[in-house]
């Protein structure tokens, strides 16, 4: 996301409307949990599974990839990587959007601040070795994947999709290199082109992105063929996820032409598909193609919508003939690849409100990626908090109605007694332990125990070790230890858990790795 709105309230910020390739052959005939199985493709408005159920991605976006740093932020924190992805699934989100630049694939590439005490497993990896694993544990929480090709370089992003030290050929290459990385990897769906192209120059002399002007130096459209038939040639199970332009011309209008008939409709960087349904993209492989807008608040760029005397009311339409009715027009699935706001503003919360609102409830609605999880995401913040662990409860509160939770995770749940404590008969709860890390003085390991018997509200989990096994640092609970004894306390931003979901503590301990023993929730002995 970055510097996406031009200071003029007539280029103002950009976004368009789009029409796809129609190939609809596969009814959906059910609903799938969380995100389905097999790889995904398309039928009309939906994204199906291998089975033709219906599968809607709800997902975040976790960048850094696409910086200086080359690999995720966060990673300097002191909650470990794979914490901060079982916060992510437990929250709900089932996909995840990670960005990236061209910098970070190159074989020299260097991942750095990167907090080794925490993640020792990171030690000396490349960005890519980082990619894959995080991928691989991606793919066992139920999760998928989108590339998103970011930026040219660290530097920052660029109108088009080449640049005079980046070109087309290495755009295109680098994207054939990763589907071949990742071929046969269920958990990876697809490639998200190019970020926000957009606008650069005044018309009539402009020199950025187009859609449907014929120039294939600066038609977008052409160039979204170009690159995803290309990949789809290497891999044809991806999606192609194919974002928008701001103004559909390419260029800024004149504002001092006095000439209203040269005006366009602009938006947001990314959001504008206007175009798409009288010039689609055209894709070798049927049923591949989703179009992905990027729409945004106030603390991104203050529109002149958000002014108008009907606001919010006039959003729908909005949306609509920006990027809306290509999913109702069962044209193609929307995955909204980016949207986000600080919410200090009020409208802003507005704004979320009522764009939840229009993508629909339940498996059938529009599919999306919120911007972000980084707190330091400057002109949105993030649903992390700024430890990295602790989350924003109000921006979670208005998505989570939204979140489809992948399978295997869990996501939080409202229900249940809030007096105290509940507890669960004794055999109410399932308990399986993974060991993923060790080293000479200590280990890293993660215990997921289900709850097989009522709600609780709060939760807690007991275990114990052997002397001389310590806990290091711990997540996804308040995690402390008291000589043998091991308690893992709910967290308040997640205190209940629901008969059938799962909660997964993660933590680092000093000594003999050795498996938590005798774990018991809320005092029922666990199986």
């Amino acid at each position: 996301m970055s510097r996406r709105a031009l200071a003029s309230a007539l280029a103002a910020a950009f976004t368009a409307a789009a029409g796809i390739l129609v190939a609809i052959v596969i009814a959906p005939s059910a609903h799938a949990a969380g995100t389905g199985t097999g790889y995904l493709r398309t039928s009309g408005n939906k994204i199906i599974d291998s089975t033709g159920a219906t599968v809607r991605l709800t997902g975040i976006n976790w960048f850094g990839m696409e910086t200086d740093n080359k690999t995720f932020h966060g990673l300097w924190s002191s909650n470990p990587w794979r914490s901060q992805l079982d916060t992510m699934a437990r929250l709900g989100y089932n996909t995840l959007r990670i960005p990236y630049s061209n910098d970070a694939l190159k074989p020299d590439a260097a991942a750095n601040s990167i907090n080794t005490a925490v993640n020792p497993d990171l030690l000396g990896l490349s960005p890519l070795q980082i990619l894959d694993k995080v991928i691989e544990y991606v793919g066992t929480k139920g999760m998928r994947v989108i590339l998103d090709r970011h930026r040219p370089t660290s530097a920052g992003q660029s109108a088009l999709w080449y640049t005079s030290t980046v070109s087309e050929a290495t755009w295109i290459n680098d994207w054939k290199m990763l589907a071949q990385r990742y071929a046969g990897n269920t958990t990876v769906i697809g490639a998200d082109l190019h970020n926000e192209p957009h606008a650069d120059g005044t018309n009539p002399n402009a020199t950025g992105a187009c859609w449907g002007c014929g120039d294939p130096n600066r038609d977008w459209r052409l160039a979204a063929e170009r690159a995803g038939n290309a990949i789809l040639g290497v891999q044809p199970n991806w999606l192609i996820f194919v974002e928008g332009v701001s103004c559909p011309s390419g260029g800024l209008s004149n504002v001092w032409d006095n000439d209203p008939s040269n005006d366009e409709s602009c938006g947001w960087w990314g959001g504008n598909l206007s175009k798409a349904g009288e010039f689609p993209v055209r894709l070798s492989v049927a049923n591949r193609l989703v179009y992905s807008p990027h729409e945004y608040a106030t603390s991104v760029y203050h529109q002149d919508w958000f002014d108008e005397p009907n606001y919010p009311a006039n959003m729908p339409a909005l949306w609509d003939g920006f990027w809306g009715y290509l999913h109702k027009q069962n044209i193609a699935p929307i995955m909204m690849g980016e949207f986000g706001s600080t919410l200090t503003n009020p409208i802003d919360k507005v704004w979320l409100q009522e764009l939840m609102k229009y993508t629909g409830t339940g498996v059938d609605g529009m599919s999306f990626t919120y911007w972000s999880w980084n707190p330091n995401s400057g002109d949105t913040g993030g649903i992390a908090l700024d430890d990295w662990t602790n989350i924003n409860t109000e921006k979670q509160a208005i998505l989570q109605p939204y979140l489809i939770p992948p399978v295997g995770g869990s996501s939080p749940t409202s229900g249940g007694p809030s007096g105290g404590p509940t507890s669960s008969a004794p055999g109410a709860c399932t308990a399986t332990y993974t060991q993923t890390n060790a080293w000479n003085s200590g280990f890293q390991g993660s215990l997921t125990v289900t709850n097989t018997g009522g709600a609780l509200n709060p939760w807690n989990v007991v275990w114990t070790w052997p002397s001389g096994v310590t806990l290091g640092s711990g997540w996804n609970a308040t995690v402390t230890q008291s000589a043998t004894t091991v308690t893992a306390a709910a967290p308040t931003w997640s205190s209940s858990l629901a008969g059938g979901a799962s909660v997964t503590i993660g933590f680092t301990a000093n000594g003999t790795a050795t498996p938590p023993a005798s774990v018991r929730l809320n005092g029922a002995t666990c199986s």
